[in-house]
């Protein structure tokens, strides 16, 4: 059970961490396109320092880089809906991941839907439904962020594919620079589809390199290791849902900071109220499925 116990630690550590990435979103100005691209440049060159050039098949490299493509995919969608409406929709519309995994990882991997999964999903997409409707200025936004998080839902469950046999420093290092190759190619179509009024491909200058050098050691390398660590023990839905607690932490910080409670109201909250009854739930049932030993053995990592 120690072992079990320091891997929600960990987890829970990685989730504190991932709730300041939507607070970057806000922080730096840039467009969500090229700082996802610096954050994934930032990210491979932390990593090439300190780890140098891990060793895998040609294959292996392919099939990261793939997963790498969906990762970044994910970052730009994630921080799109930040800006398109504020950190608290952005970041409380990644509670879907659940609801998403609930049946991409039965439908991948192959084996029978959990219906306490889907019932525990079903809770966290009522909590967004409530928060869906608080404020019609905020839908495009939260579309963004549905968006989001199938695509980090599908990161997750191809990452539990991929990675089984892979070191997480070697995965993410290999992650990084495959995605950024996909992200410099697709990042014209996205603008197509995502237009900006404003000049796109810029340097990072002043605060905006700060946070992003800040976002990549903190927020991406390390948190990863957190997070890759604690899925040696835990299932996929278990973190994945578990990450439902980063809006909580993030809206908290949001209130203080950045006043966001002036656009909030009950129906938010009580949206909130769920999620949090969804995670609790499933933490409780996954401490009491261990002691059984009836949970799943995971490889995966959620995205942030």
């Amino acid at each position: 059970m120690k072992s079990i116990q320091k891997a929600f630690l960990q987890l829970h550590l990685s989730v504190l961490l991932a709730g300041f990435t939507g607070l970057f979103g806000k922080l730096i100005m840039l467009h969500e396109v090229p700082l996802v691209w610096y954050r994934m440049l930032f990210t491979a060159a932390i990593l090439l320092v300190f780890v140098g050039v891990p060793r895998v098949s040609t294959r292996k490299m392919g099939a990261l880089a793939w997963v790498g493509a969906l990762l970044g995919l994910h970052w730009m969608l994630f921080y799109g809906s930040i800006k398109a409406s504020n950190i608290s929709i952005g970041v409380i519309c990644y509670s879907l991941v659940g609801v998403f995994t609930a049946f991409f990882e039965p439908l991948l991997f192959h084996r029978r839907v959990r219906w306490s999964e889907v019932g525990f999903a079903m809770l966290t997409l009522c909590g967004l439904l409530c928060v869906f409707s608080f404020d019609a200025r905020y839908r495009y936004g939260i579309l963004i962020g549905v968006a989001s998080a199938a695509v980090a839902a599908l990161y997750s469950v191809f990452n539990k594919k991929i990675c089984a046999d892979v070191r997480s420093r070697t995965a993410l290092f290999y992650q990084m620079w495959g995605g950024l190759l996909v992200v410099s190619a697709i990042a014209p179509l996205y603008l197509r589809v995502f237009p900006s009024a404003t000049a796109v491909m810029v340097v990072p200058q002043g605060r905006d390199l700060w946070w992003l050098l800040a976002l990549s050691l903190f927020c991406t390398v390390g948190l990863y290791i957190l997070q890759i660590q604690a899925l040696r023990r835990l299932s996929a839905f278990t973190v994945n849902l578990s990450f439902n607690l980063e809006p909580m932490y993030t809206i908290l910080i949001a209130l203080v900071f950045f006043g966001e409670a002036r656009q909030l109201n009950l129906s938010f909250y009580a949206g909130m109220a769920l999620i949090l009854t969804s995670v609790t739930l499933q933490t409780w049932r996954s401490l009491r499925e261990k002691r059984a030993g009836t949970e799943a053995t995971p490889l995966n990592t959620p995205s942030v």
